[in-house]
């Protein structure tokens, strides 16, 4: 059984243009539990993740996987198996053929691919076209796909996005049985109410910055937390907490106890004899506690360093590398310029002072040459061949077909003379896609 690696964020910060997707994130992933990746749209989870598994070359800071870059592994897909989205897939294979393709290119056996389906559910369906399932079906290829190479580390993001609730079920099982075998599970969500069933710790994220890290049971102080208590006979149970010395606030569902667990709020109650139809903790939930994190209205421990505004105000942390805004403040300079140069009777150092505040936007073109001379056409989550952006722009001209597309369709086509497992006869659409 393949063990779990430690993921780490040192630093991180992704910048496209004037736009910090990620800002000096760090944060540490443990095997053995299941971790969640919580953010709104935007907050920079999906880049966080591309980082870690080589798609996106990060801005600042490093990302790795048992201390190595995703780059760098001997073995990637049995040591990683990673989903960022169910769409990636040629429609006009079959399951089996998408797998196989996979277990080819990484030297796994062929069996793997019929036991892989057969644990996410599709063992009946492996030779039917991917582009006739639906959202849910794609969602289990795509976990198939990731478990190919057996890996001690799983990376999903929105997994039980399209699963119906059975499924959604299965999902909660199979992580949590991954992760007690000492794997480690790092999944991104949204359901708020999902995560809660089945992660062990978090990572929250708003606008490119860490805001929680811990033990889903550490969201909340634990004087935030308070235990309610009830009983038919109200009157005799205020007054043996009154006897015991505990203080306690009336509710219109029984009296709420801070500072006292629940176990020994019912010993007082057993001792004086009150049967008891209430005794339950209670305190913030996680939806409500998410939306403080992410607002900024509530700010956790966990956080090490504190945060910084920039001088946009955006109040994305700042990066190793930017002073503090009391120096980044372009603004607050220029009258200290036009200051020295008001004594001088020539107007020529005014005139100079005026190009240095326009040499700021520089590093933007090195980004747009970046992007622009090479691009990566993936399928899942792994690369199958770095491509340049302009060559292949002018050997497919067509606007409506991404670069992606194109590589895509290339390598897929090279399987295209092997016979589909398990269906014996190609279609008609696989007969054109052969001649």
């Amino acid at each position: 059984m393949p063990d779990g690696q430690v993921l780490e964020f040192s630093g991180v910060s992704k910048r496209f243009g004037a736009v910090a997707a990620v800002s000096d994130f760090s944060a540490r992933v443990e095997p053995g539990v299941v971790t969640g990746f919580l953010g709104p749209n935007g907050a920079g989870k999906t880049t966080s993740l591309r980082i870690l598994l080589g798609l996106v070359r990060a801005t600042e800071g490093t990302a790795t996987i048992g201390g190595v870059p995703y780059g760098r592994l001997r073995h990637p897909l049995q040591t990683v198996g990673a989903v960022l989205e169910a769409s990636s897939f040629h429609p006009g294979r079959s399951a089996a053929g998408h797998l196989k393709v996979y277990a080819q290119a990484a030297g796994l056996p062929t069996h793997r691919v019929d036991e892989v389906l057969a644990t996410v559910g599709l063992a009946e369906v492996a030779g039917r076209k991917v582009g006739g399932f639906s959202l849910g079906m794609r969602q289990r290829l795509g976990l198939a796909y990731a478990l190919l190479g057996d890996p001690g580390v799983l990376v999903l993001d929105e997994p039980s996005n399209g699963l119906d609730p059975e499924g959604i079920k299965w999902m909660r099982s199979l992580l949590r049985q991954f992760a007690a075998q000492g794997r480690t599970v790092l999944v991104s969500s949204h359901l708020l109410a999902e995560v809660q069933q089945t992660v062990d710790a978090l990572l929250i994220i708003s606008r490119g910055q860490l805001v929680f890290q811990g033990g889903i049971e550490d969201l909340s102080d634990p004087s935030e937390q308070a235990t309610v208590v009830d009983a038919p006979d109200r009157a005799a149970l205020t007054k043996a907490l009154q006897s015991a010395g505990v203080e306690f606030e009336l509710l219109r569902s029984g009296l709420a106890v801070r500072g006292v667990d629940t176990s020994q709020v019912g010993r007082i109650a057993a001792d004086a004899g009150v049967a008891l139809s209430t005794l339950q903790r209670r305190g913030p939930g996680l939806e409500e506690v998410f939306f403080e994190l992410v607002n900024g209205v509530r700010v956790h421990a966990s956080t090490a360093t504190a945060e910084r505004v920039d001088a946009t105000g955006t109040g994305y942390a700042q990066g190793p590398d930017e002073p503090e805004p009391d120096e980044v403040a372009e603004p607050g300079a220029a009258p200290e310029t036009e200051a020295a140069s008001e004594p001088e009777p020539e107007p020529a150092d005014t005139r100079e002072a005026e190009p240095e505040s326009e040499a700021a936007p520089e590093p933007e073109p090195e980004v747009q040459i970046e992007v622009e001379s090479a691009g990566f056409a993936v399928a899942s989550t792994g690369i199958i061949e770095v491509v340049r952006v302009a060559a292949a722009a002018d050997a497919h001209p067509d606007p409506d077909r991404t670069e992606a597309d194109i590589e895509a369709d290339r390598f897929f086509s090279s399987f295209d003379g092997e016979p589909e497992h398990p269906d014996p006869e190609p279609t008609e659409s696989e007969e054109g896609e052969q001649r």
